[in-house]
C-alpha cells in the first residue's frame, strides 16, 4: 500500500503541476488559435488528477484528504514559481522599452570608435584616441564600460549610459584633434 500511495502521489504532483502551469500560461499569454484548448487541457489534467486522489482514498480514507492537500499545495507552488519566473524575465534588460534602439546606437558608437583602434592610418593620425592617459580617452573607456554594464544589468538606465558614451566619444575626438568634419555624430 505505501508503494502504491507513493506512485499515485508522484502522478498527482506531476499532473497537477503540468496542468496548473499550462492553464496559467494560456490564461495569461493567450489561448492560441483553438477556442477550446483550455477545456481540453483541464480535462487531460483531471483524467490523471482525479484517479490519483480517488484510488488511494478507496484504499484508506485519510489518503484522499492527504492527496487533496498535496494537489492544492502543488498547484499553489506551481503558480507561485511561475509568477516568480515571469517577474525575473520581465526584469531582463533586453525586455526594457527602448532597449533595441539603445543597443543599435551603442553598436554604432562602438563601430565608430573601432576605426581608431583598428585602422592603422587613423591610429597614426589620432594616437590620443587609443591612449587612455588622455583624460577624454579615459572618460571614453569608462563610458564604454558603463554602457556595457548597463546593457546587461537590470534596473539601470541603458539609454542614458549610451547617451553619455556618445558624448564621451565626441569629446575624445575633439581633444584628439579630429577635424570637425571628421567628428563622429553618433546616431
Amino acid at each position: 500500500m505505501p508503494a502504491m500511495m507513493l506512485l499515485w502521489g508522484v502522478a498527482l504532483v506531476l499532473a497537477t503541476a503540468a496542468t496548473t502551469f499550462v492553464l496559467h500560461r494560456k490564461l495569461t499569454h493567450g489561448r492560441g488559435p483553438e477556442p477550446d484548448t483550455i477545456f481540453w487541457d483541464l480535462f487531460a489534467g483531471l483524467v490523471v488528477i482525479l484517479p490519483a486522489i480517488l484510488v488511494p482514498a478507496v484504499e484508506w480514507a485519510p489518503a484522499g484528504l492527504i492527496m487533496v492537500f498535496v494537489a492544492v499545495a502543488t498547484a499553489a507552488g506551481t503558480l507561485a514559481s511561475s509568477r516568480r519566473v515571469e517577474r525575473i524575465h520581465a526584469a531582463e534588460p533586453r525586455r526594457r522599452p527602448g532597449f533595441a534602439e539603445a543597443a543599435a546606437r551603442h553598436a554604432s558608437i562602438l563601430q565608430q570608435w573601432r576605426r581608431y583602434e583598428l585602422d592603422p592610418g587613423q591610429a597614426i593620425d589620432f594616437p590620443a584616441m587609443t591612449d587612455v592617459r588622455a583624460a577624454e580617452t579615459a572618460a571614453l573607456a569608462r563610458a564604454m564600460r558603463e554602457a556595457e554594464r548597463c546593457r546587461v544589468t537590470p534596473g539601470t538606465d541603458y539609454r542614458a549610459a549610451v547617451e553619455r558614451l556618445a558624448q564621451a566619444l565626441i569629446e575624445a575626438e575633439r581633444a584628439a584633434g579630429v577635424p570637425p568634419a571628421g567628428l563622429s555624430t553618433p546616431r
